[in-house]
């Protein structure tokens, strides 16, 4: 009988077993040396909680709302890419186990199932992450399908205008789906399974671009088209011309400086993400827990700010919060669980982290989420 998943690492390491390396190399590494990768995660134990007794705690209480959803818990499943190469039809099972749990699913533009395959699979609104590419046509396209699609929030990603240099990736030769080299083959053939369900999807390419963008028909065009559309010149006026485009609301994803935080506050968005990224970016950058207390700060109000970024237990998600954070995105916490057992792995990764974090709560003295604050932390103060 096998042991029971009682943590997030459980499922990173069924993840590892199961799924080719490139494809868990891009899951689980960061730009560069890794430094802001596992600083995202390490920066979290320098938090110290409050446990506090004899209080009746018998009323723990977790649901909540993020961005005006109703939500069993304020977590949401953060845009993961190539969630499709994890598990075929990754994305498809990320969405319903998040509806499941009731939850929000983000879904990436760089996703392998497409905007439409998702509104099918659960007819319910999710949300949806964006680049700012330069093709206008496109872009005026896919903001088009998401509102078709049951889109109710945009998340615009402001941090990939070029790429971080990603050591393992460049190693590995990381593409969807993979070449077919000798050393490829032979990884995939030690994941049977893995390949025998990639075998039997159609879902093996970028579904929200190949067959939609100008000139992509296919996997030979994908590459060039990609590559000159991240957009280098991206700047404030282009963000609030996006967030007009899209005229519902709006979060702005890859904030980590004090001083974007009150330029994005004028944008016109509703609320935006402290994120680096994953760590995949800007390698050295401070842990997204270490810049939030300052990015509030900035704020001082003016919009709510969620985090992301190194996200792996219940007891995290209360500390986001306690040093003032609306909510958590998790990235890698569910993509694990997704390559490790599809859509009940997504189901079990939120299962625990709810777990946790009633389990902080009661310990710290509390009962429900709205009193989650600076006080049951020791210290809130990274910088």
């Amino acid at each position: 009988m096998p042991a029971p998943l009682t943590e997030i690492e459980d499922l990173r390491r069924l993840h590892q077993a199961r799924v080719p390396r490139m494809f868990y190399d891009y899951v689980d590494a960061g730009a560069w040396t890794g430094q802001t990768y596992r600083e995202n995660q390490t920066d979290f134990s320098r938090l110290y909680l409050r446990q506090r007794v004899a209080r009746d705690i018998s009323k723990r209480n977790l649901p909540t709302t993020m961005m005006g959803r109703e939500v069993a818990m304020p977590v949401a499943l953060a845009p993961v890419g190539l969630l499709g190469m994890q598990h075929a039809d990754g994305e498809i099972h990320a969405a319903r186990a998040a509806l499941s749990r009731n939850v929000p699913y983000t879904m990436s533009t760089m996703s392998i199932a497409s905007l439409e395959d998702i509104a099918e699979a659960t007819g319910k609104p999710f949300w949806f992450q964006l680049y700012t590419l330069r093709d206008e046509a496109f872009l005026e396209s896919i903001l088009d399908r998401a509102r078709r699609a049951g889109v109710e929030l945009l998340v615009l990603t402001l941090d990939l205008t070029i790429q971080g240099q990603r050591h393992k990736d460049l190693k590995n030769r990381m593409t969807a789906p993979p070449k077919l080299t000798a050393a490829n083959l032979l990884n995939i053939s030690r994941h049977p399974a893995w390949a025998m369900r990639m075998l039997r999807t159609r879902r093996r390419s970028f579904g929200n671009i190949v067959g939609h963008a100008k000139g992509v028909n296919d996997l030979g065009d994908l590459a060039a088209w990609t590559s000159s559309q991240f957009d280098p010149t991206l700047d404030w006026a282009r963000v609030e011309h996006i967030v007009r485009l899209w005229g519902g609301k709006v979060l702005l994803k890859g904030i980590n400086d004090p001083e974007d935080a009150r330029r994005a506050a004028q944008t016109g968005a509703d609320g935006l993400i402290v994120s680096n990224h994953g760590g995949r970016q800007l390698d050295g950058t401070p842990s997204t827990i270490r810049t939030l207390p300052q990015i509030l700060r900035a704020l001082d109000g003016a919009m709510p700010a969620y985090l992301d970024g190194g996200i792996r237990s219940g007891q995290d998600v209360i500390k986001a919060m306690a040093v003032g954070a609306a909510g958590v995105f998790i990235g890698r916490a569910y993509a694990y669980g997704l390559g490790a057992m599809g859509q009940r792995g997504v189901e079990a990764a939120l299962d625990i982290i709810k777990r946790e974090m009633d389990l902080t709560m009661g310990l710290c003295g509390i009962n429900d989420v709205s009193e989650i604050g600076p006080q049951i932390l020791w210290s809130e103060d990274l910088a």
